[in-house]
């Protein structure tokens, strides 16, 4: 196990298997990169930071189609928009 950065620790595929409890107390305070034959190939975060990211994204997600939502009704004239009823009919939704 070796710390490249405070918030970063590599570690090889065997020690993943060995060491595990000692990575999962790294995992508290650090993002732990798994390589194997000196590459990349995984990252462990702890399931709060994974949560939070998960959270955080899904913010974006929101934030961006809200954008482009706003887009769209500006470049859209409104004879151009349909009723619910229309939509259903369209969908033929009873």
């Amino acid at each position: 196990m070796k710390t490249i950065k405070e918030e970063t620790t590599l570690i090889g595929v065997s020690e993943l298997r060995t060491k595990a409890d000692q990575i999962f107390k790294v995992m508290d305070r650090s993002t732990v990169v798994v390589e194997r034959r000196h590459k990349p190939k995984a990252v462990l975060i702890s399931i709060e930071r994974y949560e939070k990211t998960e959270a955080l994204l899904d913010w974006v997600e929101d934030q961006v189609l809200g954008l482009l939502a706003k887009e769209r009704e500006r470049g859209t004239p409104r004879k151009a928009y349909l009723s619910l009823d229309e939509v259903a009919r369209r969908l033929k939704v009873h």
